[in-house]
């Protein structure tokens, strides 16, 4: 039998608790964010994780960000925080930058695609804050899209893509656009950025103070 794909109003208490019990079931669910759609799981769940692969038809080696409620809960899925990560965080977050930072051993390996490091970012949304620390734990998440198509803005685009593949979307409306997020790379000194987006890098060099790396 196809998994039935819901569409519930993310405002509405019982579809909220309804998503909230499936992330802790290892389930996935797709949810708006402050650039695009997101689809997630529990950040420290390594089977939902694989199932989050399978639902994007993602490649095993595209490690997956961690989404966290707050700054402080860096140190539950980073093994060290650098000055320039403390000083990046207390400025951008929440908000659009991301942070590529040491794993902990806490954190699933499959997230990181062979590698040693995660990227992590506090988003600006209530709905995703909310869901974030009725979990108590981070979440692995990336755009709502199957693996190289459109970044959806709207939970119908979501469900164009995904349909029978996750179990709920919950729709909080549009997005407020489709810029990703900055992405800064604070395990190597100076930091190096890996994407440019939201965040510009004249405002990254501004608050740390130094001129940082570029390309690859």
């Amino acid at each position: 039998m196809a998994l039935k794909t819901q569409i519930l109003p993310a405002r509405d208490t019982a579809a909220f608790a309804h998503a909230v019990r499936l992330l802790r079931a290892g389930k996935v669910i797709a949810f708006p964010t402050d650039t695009v759609y997101g689809v997630g799981v529990a950040g420290f769940n390594a089977r939902a994780i694989e199932q989050l692969f399978v639902a994007k038809s993602r490649p095993l080696d595209k490690a997956i960000p961690l989404l966290l409620a707050d700054a402080r809960d860096l140190a539950r899925v980073a093994s060290e925080i650098s000055a320039a990560a403390r000083v990046l965080a207390e400025k951008f977050w929440p908000g659009a930058l991301t942070l590529v930072v040491p794993a902990s051993e806490r954190v699933p390996k499959i997230l990181l695609a062979g590698g040693a490091s995660v990227a992590v970012r506090v988003p600006n949304h209530a709905i995703v804050h909310t869901l974030i620390s009725s979990l108590d734990a981070p979440l692995a998440a990336t755009s709502a899209n199957i693996s190289g198509a459109r970044d959806p803005q709207t939970a119908p685009e979501v469900f164009a893509q995904l349909n029978a593949r996750i179990p709920l979307i919950l729709d909080g409306g549009a997005t407020r656009g489709n810029v990703p997020s900055t992405v800064i790379d604070v395990t190597v000194d100076p930091p190096r950025v890996v994407r440019v987006g939201a965040v510009s890098v004249e405002d990254v060099e501004r608050v740390l103070g130094l001129k940082v790396q570029t390309g690859m």
